[in-house]
């Protein structure tokens, strides 16, 4: 009987669990930023439990025929991509991205939203035009060059919810759109409903929902880049102890509110950079405080302990369409440059040992 119970009991915690799971089970940040010259980057961690889930880069060009998932297993909304792709797949079995960029500079990125994703309600008769939200992203990238369309044509179609197969649930998601031309919007389902969102802070993390999130801004707008000058009291002068003290109170830790505050706080302090190529360093650099090492995140899927690591890290140039990434295992800078590739390839091109081991350059010769 007690074993019987504690089955029971096993099967309900990890149902919870992947149901709500832990607000740092998918703790991704992204972060948009503007150059002096006018060129938006989108920068975005990944991060997950190192061991649960595994990445592929891949690609994918001009006229790949994709069909729409649904819940029973019939063809959903049929499709072909009008522009070709990059980014990562966390699907060994399906060529569909949940980060990635198109020939023309449209980025579209999947954070979960776990406690708030809500998928749309659909019957059999809704399939026609019936997308699953595992199909989102690479719909978006596949289809369109701008914010402004996606925004027209999203209400046109129904997001249903679907397992993934190499997770084994529905993957409770909100996603994040830019263009070339600085345009962005947030993608949410609530309680069956499409809500877009304006961007309003240059950054996305996950759950609450985006409209909580940009509301709790409001507690933090004393935060400030310059440093706070002394006080006096009684006749005694007070100043800080060191540099950063306009910033006193920033949350440092990695839930998703703080993650929130911290990221709009640096995108809209730091410097872009004058160009392009200074922008992607910016960007980098940016990211960098949101990297979790192993074993500073640490949660429980049944008796198994997870450990959240920053699995990659990507940034997009919006304007020469380049996608450039970083691993947990290897700290170089990767760069995929969309122009260099036969965007009419036949085929789905992929890099599939992304957390390979990096090498370290020996410099002792320099000082010789």
């Amino acid at each position: 009987m007690k074993s019987k119970y504690a089955k029971l009991m096993a099967i309900m915690l990890l149902i919870i669990f992947l149901t709500f799971g832990s607000a740092e089970s998918y703790a991704c940040t992204g972060v948009m930023i503007k150059t002096k010259d006018n060129n938006y980057i989108i920068g975005r961690t990944m991060e997950f439990a190192e061991d649960y889930i595994a990445h592929i880069l891949i690609f994918v060009p001009r006229n790949y025929k994709y069909t729409g998932h649904t819940p029973s297993g019939r063809l959903g909304m049929a499709w072909q991509s009008k522009y070709a792709y990059v980014g990562f797949s966390p699907s060994t079995t399906m060529p569909l991205v949940d980060d990635g960029l198109n020939e023309t500079g449209l980025y579209c990125g999947g954070f979960f939203h776990i406690g708030y994703a809500g998928y749309e309600n659909i019957t059999a008769k809704d399939y026609p035009p019936t997308i699953s939200c595992l199909d989102v992203a690479s719909w978006i990238l596949s289809n369109f060059s701008s914010v402004a369309q996606v925004r027209r044509e999203l209400p046109k179609i129904r997001v249903c919810a679907v397992k993934d197969p190499d997770m084994g649930y529905v993957p409770p998601l909100q996603y994040f759109v830019a263009d070339k031309n600085g345009d962005a919007i947030i993608i949410e389902y609530l309680n069956g409903k499409l809500v877009i969102s304006d961007n309003k802070a240059n950054v996305i993390t996950n759950s609450p929902t985006y409209g909580w999130h940009t509301e709790n801004l409001r507690n933090f707008i004393a935060l400030k880049p310059e440093n706070s000058l002394p006080v006096t009291i009684n006749g005694n002068e007070f100043a800080d102890f060191s540099q950063g003290s306009g910033a006193i109170g920033l949350p440092g830790d990695f839930s998703s509110p703080s993650r929130f505050v911290r990221a709009a706080f640096l995108a809209n302090t730091a410097y872009g950079g004058d160009n392009i190529d200074e922008g992607i360093g910016a960007i980098f650099h940016i990211m960098n405080h949101f990297d979790i090492p192993k074993g500073s995140v640490r949660g429980m899927m049944g008796s198994k302990a997870m450990n959240d690591t920053t699995q990659w890290t990507s940034a997009s140039d919006l304007t020469n369409s380049r996608y450039f990434y970083h691993t947990y295992n290897d700290r170089r800078v990767h760069m995929i440059d969309l122009k260099k590739l036969d965007l009419n390839s036949k085929d789905v091109k992929s890099i599939k040992n992304i957390q390979a081991k990096g090498t370290v350059k020996d410099v002792s010769g320099d000082l010789k």
